[in-house]
């Protein structure tokens, strides 16, 4: 078993390979939240991983036992001082979601607890997920004056428009029932125990298939993304300036006090 440890200010990624599977950990004491060198550290797993051929196939994960994802930083947010620094905070979930989808190999995500906001852009980058009844989903971006941009690139393709669309405009909690029959999660288990045994277990048999099978499925699962990088830095580019205006920043006061 190989295995490596990536500090970062007030979060961690952690990776292990064994077995064939590749295990890649993310934590934050804040929700397991994705501040901008996280989301950085975060990418740079998934990728030095699915470059390992003793990883047949990557497990993403977060610590703890309740929050999946936080989404971003809210205190990040409100440091953004400028357009081109915003578009650069708001691209960090585009680096980790084309890491995914560009990973030679399947992404099996275990969902243990809620995710809100960019935490969904992660999930719908799956190839497949597995999330626990109780994990609720919400694109929070509205309720903070912006709106979901990056991460609607991937969550439309998985979800479709219309389900893009609900999400993002009714923008609070759906349950997991809601996420499965959508197509965000595509399997649910009772508890974080019977969690476990599902992703271990698929894990293990993707770890037995054939690489070059899984690899030309991934391929054709993700064809047409190939602009993905261009439309996302786009979208960040629109987060960035809306972040600036007063009714955004007040929004974000508002959400943040809660």
């Amino acid at each position: 078993m190989t295995s490596s440890a990536q500090p970062v200010p007030e979060g961690t990624v952690r990776t292990a390979v064994a077995d064939g599977i590749g295990t890649v950990e993310f934590a934050h004491p804040k929700g397991n939240s994705l501040p901008a060198k996280l989301l950085v550290e975060l990418a740079e797993a998934i990728t030095t991983v699915g470059a390992d051929p003793a990883a047949r196939v990557i497990v993403l994960r977060s610590a703890g036992s309740s929050t999946f994802c936080a989404g971003a930083s809210f205190d990040e947010f409100l440091a953004v001082s400028s357009p081109e620094q915003g578009q650069a905070f708001f691209s960090g979930f585009s680096k980790v979601i084309q890491a995914m989808i560009r990973a030679p190999k399947f992404v099996l995500t275990r969902v243990q607890g809620q995710a809100a906001g960019g935490a969904l852009g992660l999930i719908a980058a799956s190839d497949y997920s597995i999330a626990v009844r109780t994990a609720r989903a919400k694109l929070s971006e509205l309720q903070v004056g912006i709106g979901p941009f990056v991460v609607g690139v991937v969550i439309e393709r998985k979800l479709g428009l219309a389900s893009f669309m609900h999400l993002g405009v009714h923008a609070d909690w759906h349950d997991a029932e809601w996420c499965e029959r959508h197509g965000l999660y595509a399997m649910l288990v009772d508890d974080i125990p019977a969690l476990d045994d599902a992703v271990a277990a698929h894990a293990a048999r993707l770890a037995a298939s054939n690489p070059e099978a899984m690899r030309e499925m991934k391929r054709v699962f993700w064809a047409g993304t190939e602009d993905w990088g261009e439309r996302m830095a786009e979208r960040a580019g629109m987060s960035g300036r809306m972040v600036l205006s007063e009714f955004t920043r007040a929004a974000l006061e508002r959400f943040r006090g809660r």
